[in-house]
């Protein structure tokens, strides 16, 4: 009895002290992917046509299976205030090797010590925290009388339309600001890229000096509007970047300061669904200091994202076109990157410029470093697409797309030793099939084909010794299962 007591007043003192914890409503919402991919070369790099013997490199087929668990969990507070969470678990090829921290690319019989990729597959951790349990978002979300104010991690960059969006690279540590006027949604935010500052875990050289952090600043306006003959939303972004990561460089102090405005906007006109964005960038890459006889290097670069839908009943058709601006070997800007791609979150194919497919096959290597699947960079895209759902659970599609360089160049066997110019600009056409089916509301299954007739782009820098580089062409099979709830 003295137990039963005992046990009935310690069940007491925790109901007691956990009081104001039932108070909290949880919400969830999540994800659960498994897919089968099919890819038929694992390069397109077929060789050279005067090497005697020569098959291309590493050119198996690969096929596997792969799964991704994403959870959000809303814990409100109050009606004002709430603790918003994600996480990733078990993000991993069935059966397959697991990752390790070694982030070294092994490419044409070199070791390459690269920078861990920015392509995470959407959470805050690395490959191999991610195939266990990674945590992705954690931030304060808090309605005041003056605005709503969000503190913690989250996404990095999305704004206006998908074309640029990183919600699928790394998160930030982030401050936000968002406060409507009228129809206008105003938006400041502070995002903190990299701190080196002096701490427990990081006392090297660059810790050693003040200011030697990567900032960014953003400020924003989004305008809602909605009449008899449409309705939409148009906005525009101004997002400053400022990187003090080499400051006290002995081979060379600099800074840089980056400038992207973003303006962008989306519509629906009858059928028509319109959506387009443009992002400028500008400002120095290196704005050296202290330094007589080296010239800054400033920023020019350029994206452009148009994209229409109309649906006409049964059948819709539609159409894309995305331009990002390549480097000119001859420039003395930088005309590629620095914040200026198709970004993580847009996959216009199965193959080309498919992030989900880089995540998980890995880069498809071409001729003298030359990649399919990163983000799009250097590019002119068009694309046009037909589709039909005959049942409200029935989706299939056909899309036939078409891409090509904007400067014929390639990075220098890919380990930052500046430009060389390519042979063709062409990265090729591709035809994709795929049919979607909505076994439940929450439960759907997709079957897809892609086949890339390879460009001459992949057959590399012009004044590679061998000469008569081969491609060939590329196809892939997926299905997925998805569990949304």
């Amino acid at each position: 009895m003295k137990r039963f007591w005992l046990v009935l007043l310690s069940l007491g003192l925790i109901m007691t002290f956990s009081a104001s914890a039932f108070a909290v409503d949880v919400k969830f919402s999540g994800e659960y992917d498994v897919a089968g991919v099919y890819l038929n070369k694992t390069t397109v790099d077929n060789g050279f046509e005067y090497w005697v013997g020569s098959t291309g490199r590493h050119q198996p087929s690969t096929a596997f299976y792969a799964q991704r668990l994403r959870i959000g969990t809303d814990f409100i507070v109050a009606p004002c205030l709430k603790l918003v969470t994600k996480f990733d678990a078990m993000d991993r090829i069935w059966g397959g090797a697991r990752s390790n921290a070694d982030d070294s690319v092994f490419y044409n019989n070199f070791a390459y010590n690269q920078a861990p990729s920015t392509n995470t597959g959407g959470t805050a951790g690395t490959r191999a925290e991610s195939e266990n349990i990674v945590m992705d978002n954690i931030y304060v979300e808090y309605t005041s009388p003056i605005g709503l104010f969000k503190v913690g991690y989250m996404p990095d960059f999305t704004f206006g339309t998908v074309f640029g969006d990183r919600s699928n690279g790394t998160p930030s540590g982030q401050i936000q600001y968002i406060v409507p006027v009228g129809p206008v949604v105003l938006l400041a935010g502070l995002a903190k890229e990299v701190d080196n500052s002096w701490s427990a875990v990081s006392t090297g050289t660059k810790a050693k000096r003040t200011d030697r952090d990567f900032d960014s600043y953003r400020l924003a306006a989004v305008y809602n509007f909605s009449t008899s003959q449409a309705k939409g939303e148009a906005g525009a972004l101004l997002l400053y970047d400022r990187d003090a990561e080499y400051r006290g460089m002995a081979s060379g102090s600099f800074l840089m300061n980056a400038y992207n405005l973003v303006p962008y906007f989306k519509a629906t006109i009858g059928p028509v669904a319109l959506q387009g964005e443009l992002n400028w960038g500008f400002g120095d890459a290196m704005k050296f200091e202290g330094y007589t006889g080296k010239t800054n290097v400033g920023i020019s670069t350029l994206s452009v994202f148009l994209d229409a839908t109309a649906n006409l009943g049964m059948v819709y058709v539609g159409g894309s076109f995305a331009y990002v601006s390549g480097q000119d070997i001859n420039s003395d800007k930088v005309e590629q990157g620095v914040g200026n791609t198709g970004g993580l979150d847009w996959n216009p194919c199965l193959i080309l410029f498919n992030t989900d497919l880089n995540y998980w096959a890995g880069d498809i290597y071409g001729h003298s470093g030359t990649i399919i699947n990163q983000e799009m960079q250097n590019a002119w895209f068009f694309q046009g697409r037909v589709g039909a759902k005959p049942t409200p659970k029935m989706d299939a599609m056909l899309s036939i797309s078409y891409a090509t360089a904007d400067k014929k160049t390639v990075p220098y066997f890919d380990i930052g030793m500046g430009y060389d110019t390519t042979g063709n600009g062409g990265y090729g056409l591709e035809v994709d099939v795929t049919g979607t089916y909505k076994i439940t509301n929450n439960l759907s299954y997709m079957l897809g084909a892609g086949y890339l007739f390879t460009g001459d782009y992949f057959k590399g820098i012009n004044n590679f010794p061998m000469g008569g580089a081969k491609v060939n062409d590329e196809f892939i099979v997926i299905n997925k299962l998805t569990l949304s709830f």
